[in-house]
């Protein structure tokens, strides 16, 4: 297989736009990673393009990259329509990793893009809903005004924490180092210096659940140019490799951890190194308990310690091991079909050493964990990253 690396990538700001197109959007970003990467239009052999809800809120199905990718300069080649839930980016990130590995491609390019506001909300919910199967779900309840997701991932942490030492107060402190983080990055949606109290205060959602516990919707698309080690001797800056990707579909009654653990495991192996060897990571932390699901199915924290990871100060921007410098989904924001490849973006950022005052110190390996959809009882899509210079 080939060495893969990403030679460029490009965002726009997260955050509510009504009045921007998504074209527009992707242009922007598109327009900044071919400039990172030192290559034109004209270079890139094909795209994979991760969206996951357009088909339903505006009706653009079947060729929506090809649309969506008008103002780019970029034209002829072959589009890839990735739709997976949550994780459409990082699955588009896959296609494009596995394209250039084979030898199939020289320079592909990955997009994950959505756009969320500028549509009444109703129809936002019930787009989010068909990451649900929809015939084992209620969706008649409060469907225009919230999505059962809270529900679902309320559920999700009453579960856990009944054999974890996890409080509301852990998962309020969670919302708040994010946020946190989201004030020093200038891409973010969100980001304000938030107490736990306040955290703990604000309207409740889904029990446990709070508003500043829980991610909101957005608009925002992020491009990766991704190709051969050899090709990226053009960019204008440091490459990044792809030391392993990972892509896998949960599994009925799949034990605790379930699809993350399972993807992480292949990971690790795939890029001979285990979790100690990660200096930093972007987890999926759609609601806060997420997060610290994610400090032990990442293997990061043993099973019942993640709490203790958090209470120690290690996951902080200064700690030894910083999630989310970026402020995560709960404050860089989740415009759905953007986030996966939004943390590759924020990845690459702190392996080049260019995240101004949310740098983490000694990067070298970093991680990606982004999930979409549920079913079964475990994650619909799950996918891993790790990232390397």
């Amino acid at each position: 297989m080939n060495r893969v690396v990403i030679a460029g990538v490009g965002t726009t700001r997260f955050g509510k736009f009504p009045d921007r197109r998504l074209r527009d959007l992707v242009a922007e970003a598109v327009a900044r990673a071919l400039s990172e990467s030192g290559v034109g239009p004209d270079a890139i052999d094909a795209v994979f393009f991760g969206n996951a809800a357009s088909g339903l809120l505006t009706g653009q199905e079947m060729i929506r990259g090809q649309v969506e990718l008008q103002p780019t300069g970029i034209a002829g080649v072959p589009v890839f329509n990735v739709e997976n839930a949550c994780a459409s980016s990082s699955s588009a990130l896959h296609l494009a990793w596995q394209a250039v590995a084979s030898g199939a491609h020289e320079i592909v390019l990955a997009v994950g893009a959505e756009k969320m506001t500028g549509i009444p909300k109703g129809a936002v919910f019930r787009a989010l809903n068909g990451a649900l199967d929809v015939e084992t779900v209620d969706l008649t309840e409060d469907g225009d005004s919230r999505s059962p997701f809270m529900d679902v991932y309320a559920d999700m942490t009453r579960r856990f924490q009944e054999h974890s030492p996890a409080t509301s107060g852990d998962f309020a402190a969670v919302a708040a180092k994010n946020h946190r983080n989201g004030l020093l990055n200038p891409n973010a949606q969100y980001g304000q210096d938030l107490s736990v109290e306040q955290v703990l205060d604000s309207r409740l959602i889904s029990g446990p659940l709070t508003l500043y516990m829980c991610s909101g919707i957005g608009d925002g698309a992020v491009a990766a140019v991704v190709c051969s080690a050899a090709a990226a001797r053009r960019a204008s800056v440091r490459p990044v490799e792809i030391r392993a990707s990972v892509v896998l579909s949960g599994l009925r009654g799949a034990p605790e951890g379930g699809a993350v653990a399972r993807a992480a495991r292949r990971a690790y192996a795939a890029a001979s190194i285990g979790p100690d060897d990660v200096d930093v990571a972007e987890v999926h932390d759609a609601v806060a308990p997420a997060e610290l699901m994610a400090y032990e199915e990442l293997g990061l924290a043993q099973p019942g310690e993640g709490p203790e990871l958090l209470r120690s100060g290690a996951t902080g921007i200064g700690g030894k091991i910083p999630v989310n410098p970026s402020g995560g989904l709960l404050a860089r924001g989740h415009p759905i079909g953007a986030t996966g490849l939004a943390q590759i973006h924020e990845l690459v950022t702190q392996l080049r050493g260019s995240a101004g005052e949310r740098q983490v110190a000694d990067v070298r390996i970093a991680l990606a964990q982004n999930g979409g959809g549920y079913l079964n009882g475990d994650i619909g899509a799950e996918a891993i990253h790790i990232l390397a210079v």
